[in-house]
């Protein structure tokens, strides 16, 4: 019979390489902490335990295995039509089928840029390969552990016990409520978050028992670097002794890095970047799913080579295709000085305290993931430091304390050892991790233990000598610090000014503080879609209430929070007063809550939309207001981006958008872009802060774009101008939610076809902001209009503006899915065969089949297979004739590093050669023939307009 009282703490560790979970009983048992073996399949017939549950999962094909699949417990994926094997089994049926593995979940689960709930692995598989989203994927491993969990305690089940699941300090928000999202749809119970460098220092605070105190006397701030399987994770922690010497150290978290997503994959795609020239014919590239082979390969290699007592060398097997598998077989040794040399050298090379990491486009490509350019984590380390110095705290750690598999191997730790030491000018103390591999998942179960109340501690027979809820917290201090980051409501600033940032929770605020910000109130929309967006800063100083306009280094934008509140009765739309609290939960995440002013009983929770940078919530545009207090929301304008001269523009722009109508004439609405030429300077170098502020100069006065013809034609001329492309500013996703509500207005006088020109410019200029519901109903409506046009001729067909800029906007719809671009591409084909089509479709169809996304939504990029019809098309046409069509085949067939979307050498040796043929520009042989950034003039054509100074489409 099973007790609802829990029995156990339990600690997982749902890592990107291997999920670990460990555990301790409450009642004080003397076998303290424990590792969870866990049941995998290892072959058809075998099933073994083991405390490693490799983080892969197979998705199998129908009948592929038989019943092999099975495992002691009844199926978890029952939803499913195939059968998917997690664990042992799953990497080596993986590595003969890798189309059919899903790897690094976890890194897909922190990718922003994608709608992380959509099935997107295996990235790059073939439609016949069933996929699932990262939220599954990370669910499936932790429905495993629990499965494996309730066979060995059937009394005891998982869902009954006190579980804390670990994270990377560095994940934010989203990440960490799609964390909360998986562990609740694998069945566990309310888990708590702990960051994974504090699980891995509390473990070793653990294991060293009664000489913690004199193990810590000579240390003031330790350095935990926690290298994973998809991430690096850096944290401070400042060390004070204890009141006596027989008290604990006090322990404070100071910093924490930014989300670092290097780690042992990257590692093993470096190593196969090495490897294959020499396992290719002719030294070409491999086919994506023979690279992805080769990458596996590479990780067990690697396994064995860093581990203690490694062998001088592994062989590095690529078998042939076709049915002479043996005889095309390559292999080459891989030795053990190579793996050193080749991965402490790339990832912990020789550095400067006052290094920075670089922003060059780096080799670390091939897995679909957001890798940093500069994979050289020493830089980043580097950086980091110099950060937390430049907040007034103590400038170097004078102990580290490494954690992750890779430190298995002794150059990379002695290296890194080294550098610190260098860099402080004394050696630091190097603290001994025994277990790297599992120590986040026993420091997690330590933490579930010290944080259950000392009565769980059932009665201890006579002699026991155990560690229950109360003996673990005298032997293990708490690691305080609160809050890792800052967080801040962005708001609107005063017209012309730039966006503001009003704290809602400071950094180092402890969990479980509800903090009210009193002096501030605001109106709130009931029964329709909100949407508040969030920023936050990792260093610096702030209070709650406090308002700063969002400048400088250090922000990084949230997931927004994002949902509909429900009006009473009979008030569809009610507006009321609230203020806002805010507090880091228990369960470590962050809690934003309104609050009723006229009843505090009332009061509504905010989730976060945690769908992806480009699938927030549909429709959810409406930022929270600032109400009687909106003055003093107005701040200083930009200290770092503000021109001098954006007070005279603004005055420009008010004297023709301004409240009060005055009687401008027409001829200065229109040369209204001129006026702010000759003030500001061209404004193709008008800088990205400057544009922006214009924008929201712009956008607080939208209303009185509608005046008049060439009121409405200046404002979409401009506004589109300066908040082009739609990203790469922060705060742009609230800029363009803002700008989305105009579209269900259109346009106040159609009748002009000028303003439809406008028109469509204008949201040609901003796609790339828009998210795919948004890029739908513009594909709807000018695909609409399209097909009109094109039934028309002469002054007719210009009924609704440009045909050209209607094209272009077609085109720059790269968030909805590809089958759509493929549908409108062959439409624009179909097109090019009838009398007096503009040269410009040509334009249009590379760019629906370019290999690059500027949105940087890669799961949407039309794969090669398909875009192989588009290609053929331009290579039919004289090159010499059409200078049009050599330009989309130089974007369609463009190489970009990602083997799942690049073509293979054969087919781009076929458009090297016609393109030398054809006499044409050598930065275009480059792109074709090697991954190289597009110049500015190549940039500007390839996406219809110039990109602002600052802003680098790679």
């Amino acid at each position: 019979m099973t007790s609802c009282a829990p029995h156990y703490a339990v600690g997982i560790d749902l890592g990107t390489s291997h999920t670990v979970a460990a555990f301790a009983p409450l009642d004080g048992g003397a076998d303290g902490i424990r590792l969870l073996s866990i049941p995998q399949r290892i072959s058809p017939a075998e099933v073994l335990a083991d405390a490693l549950l490799p983080s892969m999962r197979y998705q199998a094909a129908a009948g592929e295995l038989g019943e092999a699949w099975r495992m002691p417990w009844p199926p978890l994926d029952s939803s499913e039509g195939a059968p998917a094997v997690v664990g042992r089994w799953a990497r080596a049926l993986g590595a003969a089928a890798p189309q059919r593995l899903v790897m690094s979940a976890k890194s897909w689960l922190s990718h922003a840029g994608v709608d992380r709930t959509a099935p997107l692995l295996p990235w790059g598989a073939s439609d016949e390969v069933a996929k699932v989203s990262p939220l599954a994927a990370s669910a499936s491993y932790l429905a495993h552990v629990r499965a494996a969990w309730d066979a060995a305690h059937p009394e005891a089940p998982l869902a009954r016990q006190a579980v804390v699941l670990t994270v990377p300090a560095s994940f934010d928000e989203g990440a960490r409520a799609l964390t909360l999202q998986a562990a609740q749809l694998a069945g566990l119970p309310p888990v708590q978050l702990l960051e994974e460098p504090k699980a891995a220092f509390l473990d070793w605070l653990h294991l060293q028992g009664s000489a913690l105190a004199a193990q810590l006397a000579h240390s003031r701030l330790v350095l935990v670097v926690d290298v994973g399987g998809g991430t690096t994770d850096l944290t401070l922690v400042r060390v004070q002794p204890g009141e006596d010497e027989h008290s604990l150290p006090r322990l404070t978290r100071t910093a924490v890095g930014e989300h670092l997503m290097l780690g042992g994959d990257n590692m093993d795609l470096a190593l196969a970047h090495r490897l294959e020239p020499l396992l290719s014919p002719e030294g070409q590239r491999l086919p994506p799913a023979r690279f992805a082979e080769l990458v596996q390969r590479c990780r067990a290699a690697k396994e064995q080579l860093l581990a203690e007592g490694a062998p001088a060398s592994l062989p590095i097997t690529l078998l042939g295709g076709g049915s002479k598998l043996l005889a095309q077989a390559r292999t080459v040794q891989l030795t053990r000085e190579q793996v050193h040399a080749w991965v402490v050298e790339a990832f912990l090379p020789d550095a400067q305290l006052h290094d920075t990491p670089a922003r060059r486009q780096g080799a670390l490509r091939g897995l679909g993931l957001p890798y940093p350019a500069d994979a050289a984590i020493s830089r980043h380390l580097a950086h980091f430091l110099a950060q937390h110095a430049a907040d007034g705290a103590d400038a170097l750690p004078d102990t580290v304390l490494l954690n992750g598999g890779v430190f298995h191997a002794h150059a990379l730790a002695e290296r890194l050892a080294g550098l610190l030491s260098r860099w402080r000018g004394a050696p630091v103390a190097m603290l001994h991790n025994p277990h790297p591999d599992w120590a986040v998942a026993r420091g997690a179960a330590a933490h579930a233990l010290a944080q259950q109340p000392a009565h769980s501690q059932q009665k201890q027979a006579p002699g026991h000598a155990g560690q229950g809820p109360a003996a673990i917290k005298n032997v293990v201090p708490r690691i305080g610090g609160g809050a890792a980051r800052s967080y801040w409501l962005v708001l609107p600033g005063a017209a012309g000014s730039p966006p503001q940032a009003l704290c809602l929770l400071p950094r180092g605020t402890e969990e479980g503080v509800r903090l009210v910000l009193a002096g501030r109130r605001f109106a709130l929309a009931l029964g329709q879609p909100v949407r508040f967006a969030l920023a936050a800063r990792s260093h610096g100083q702030a209070q709650a209430g406090q308002i700063v306009p969002l400048a400088g280094e250090g922000w990084t934008e949230l997931p927004p929070l994002a949902t509909v509140l429900p009006a009473p009765p009979g008030r569809a739309s009610a507006r009321i007063q609230v203020q806002l609290q805010a507090r880091m939960g228990e369960v470590g995440t962050l809690e934003v809550r309104c609050v009723a002013l006229d009843d505090p009983g009332q009061s509504w929770l905010l989730p976060f939309a945690v769908r992806g940078a480009a699938a927030a919530v549909e429709d959810a545009h409406k930022t929270i207001a600032a109400g009687a207090d909106q003055a003093s929301a107005a701040g200083p304008n930009d200290p770092e981006g503000a021109d001098a001269r954006l007070p005279e523009a603004t005055a420009l722009l008010e004297r023709i958008f301004g409240s009060q109508a005055q009687d401008v004439p027409p001829r200065d609405v229109r040369q209204l872009r001129q006026s702010l030429q000759k003030l500001l300077g061209p404004r193709e170098a008008w800088p990205l802060p400057l544009l922006r502020a214009l924008f929201d100069a712009l956008l607080a006065r939208a209303r009185r774009r509608r005046r008049t013809p060439e009121h409405e034609r200046a404002w979409l001329n401009l506004a589109g101008w300066c908040l082009r492309p739609g990203v790469g500013a922060q705060l742009d996703a609230w800029r363009v939610g803002q700008v989305w509500q105009l579209y269900p207005q259109g346009l106040a006088h159609p009748q002009d076809p000028a303003n439809w020109t406008e028109w469509w410019v204008f949201w040609r200029r901003v796609a790339a902001g828009l998210d795919e519901a948004q890029q739908m109903q513009l594909l709807e409506d000018v695909a609409d209009r399209l097909q009109q046009a094109v039934q028309r001729s002469g002054s007719a067909r210009a009924r609704w503006g440009s045909y050209d800029d209607m094209l272009r906007l077609f085109a720059a719809m790269e968030a909805v899915p590809w089958q759509h671009r493929r549908e409108m591409g062959q439409w624009m084909l179909s097109r090019l065969d009838k009398p007096g089509e503009p040269q410009q479709t040509w334009w249009a169809i590379g760019r629906l089949a370019a290999r690059t996304a500027l949105a940087a939504n890669a799961h949407r990029v039309m794969p090669p297979e398909a875009a192989q019809e588009f290609l053929a098309a331009t290579l039919a046409q004289d090159w010499r004739k059409n200078e049009h069509a050599m330009f989309a085949a130089v974007q369609i067939a463009r190489m970009t590093g990602e083997r799942t979307l690049d073509f293979g050498d054969d087919v781009r040796a076929k458009v090297l050669d016609k393109l030398q043929g054809s006499g044409a520009p050598g930065r275009w042989l480059a792109q074709v023939r090697e991954v190289v950034e597009l110049d500015e003039q190549d940039r500007q054509r390839s996406l219809g307009d110039s990109l602002p100074p600052g802003l680098t489409l790679l």
